[in-house]
């Protein structure tokens, strides 16, 4: 036994000191001697910590925030937690089927409803077919969609006037639909000419679009959408590429609740239940109404895989302030906030580092330290009973996701499991590190380096790989 632990402070050792140039290397370069870095590489074989630099400053960490909501959303909710959405009626239903009254959508949170990217893509004939296996055949009042479990704040004041408006940052309501976000199809023509708009798709009505769109020399979307919350009027600047028969960019659907009531009643109606008064989403009544159906939401195992595979800011957001109502009855960001810190504090984690804005880390406000982030996955690795599910909702480095090209091609390609975040001036990573039959917590987060975004990510690829190939 004794020989065994001699090795293994031997190996700790020799890590250690061949870390000190990689750390060195690393810190002391031209692209990064000027950014403010926090950093931190930890065994959770032996709890030694093998690289420290900065680790308890907190700075701005992008995406790698959306470890944080994921991980509180996973031990407060638990993995299998589904989102509930209600069909509720209020009124009299007569023997005839005729429903004398109103039909209600109360929103439970559910970001997949009509989501391209998880979920039932055919809720709505389910939902027309619960409604007529109820004995509705008409309505006389109106399909009233009710969003009030989330405040009605919408965008996050915190998030920049730039993103706002664009689908990566699409509002946050009680009722989400189709992603909350809208696909513009554009036909575009000579440079420098404006494109013309084809469609929206989902159609949205009373939409406009003020188009002030250029064609140019690029084959990538740089369109910029701007709007506020429930409002109709979007406009959109920016440049899109020369020359193409159809061209997609995205925006934020405005009142996604309302658009979904719409979309219901045209199917009732459709499907041979009329409807007589209006789609709505002003809620006139706080009392509950009958229940007709309940739509349930995958399971947040698989909410959360997305989140963090494919950095989904639109479920980010919605299980963080879904999380604000563990004291409330209505959520809003300052209490998710709120259960978040009181969670991590009750675990005994630093959260006087930890300055948590939203879910996805689009606010450039955020700040959190290396060491609270090594901390929270430890925790989740060694403590959390939802410690296996977390870890499999992480990209693979290499392989899969956000991570499917970063350190592709190197000794560490399929041995790193983590999230990473980018915004302007913010490179950053964290997760874990499995090699040489060993586990290992990571994080490293890089603000306003003197270079592009590309770079930072490969002095760190660099960093990771001298660190773990050095140790023999």
């Amino acid at each position: 036994m004794k020989k065994f632990l001699f090795v293994l402070v031997l190996f700790f050792m020799s890590l250690c000191v061949n870390a000190t140039n990689p750390l060195n290397d690393f810190r002391n370069n031209p692209l990064l001697e000027n950014a403010t870095i926090s950093l931190l590489v930890k065994s959770l074989t032996t709890w030694a910590v093998v690289c420290d630099y900065r680790s308890n400053n907190s700075v701005v960490p992008a995406s790698t925030m959306k470890l944080v909501t994921t991980a509180t959303a996973l031990e407060v909710l638990g993995a299998d937690f589904r989102f509930k959405t209600k069909l509720e009626i209020i009124g009299k239903l007569g023997a005839d089927g005729v429903l004398n009254g109103d039909l209600y959508i109360r929103g439970g949170g559910d970001p997949t409803l009509g989501s391209e990217k998880l979920g039932d893509s055919k809720f709505l004939d389910k939902w027309v077919e619960a409604v007529k296996g109820f004995g509705i055949r008409k309505i006389t009042g109106r399909i009233i969609a009710d969003a009030g479990l989330f405040d009605n704040e919408g965008v996050n004041v915190k998030w920049s006037w730039e993103d706002i408006g664009n689908y990566y940052a699409a509002g946050v309501y009680g009722l989400a639909y189709c992603d909350n976000a809208y696909k513009l199809v554009l036909k575009t023509g000579a440079i420098g000419s404006v494109p013309q708009i084809l469609r929206v798709v989902p159609e949205i009505p009373n939409l406009q679009i003020d188009n002030q769109l250029k064609c140019a020399a690029i084959t990538f979307d740089s369109a910029y959408f701007y709007g506020a919350p429930h409002s109709d009027y979007r406009s959109v600047t920016g440049l899109v590429p020369a020359n193409r028969s159809e061209f997609i960019t995205k925006g934020d659907i405005p009142n996604p609740g309302l658009l979904l009531a719409q979309h219901f009643k045209a199917l009732l109606q459709e499907r041979g239940v009329p409807v007589g008064g209006t789609a709505s989403d002003i809620v006139d009544s706080n009392f509950p109404g009958e229940l007709v159906y309940t739509h349930e939401s995958p399971p947040l195992s698989e909410i959360i895989n997305e989140v963090n595979v494919h950095s989904n800011n639109h479920f980010a957001e919605h299980v963080f302030k879904y999380l604000g109502l563990q004291n409330v009855p209505v959520a809003s960001n300052k209490n998710a906030v709120q259960v978040i810190k009181t969670f991590w504090k009750s675990k005994g984690l630093s959260v006087n580092q930890l300055f948590q804005q939203d879910g996805s880390g689009l606010a450039e406000s955020n700040a959190v330290s290396a060491s609270f982030f090594v901390e929270l996955l430890t925790y989740m690795k060694m403590k959390s009973v939802n410690g296996d599910v977390f870890y499999n909702s992480l990209p693979v480095a290499g392989e899969n996701g956000t991570l499917k090209t970063f350190l592709l091609k190197t000794p560490l390609q399929g041995k790193v499991h983590a999230k990473s975040g980018t915004i302007s001036r913010v490179k950053s990573y964290a997760g874990y590190v499995d090699v040489k039959g060993k586990s290992y917590a990571f994080a490293i987060l890089v603000n306003n380096a003197n270079g592009t975004s590309k770079a930072v990510t490969q002095k760190i690829e660099s960093f990771l790989v001298q660190l773990f190939t050095s140790a023999k």
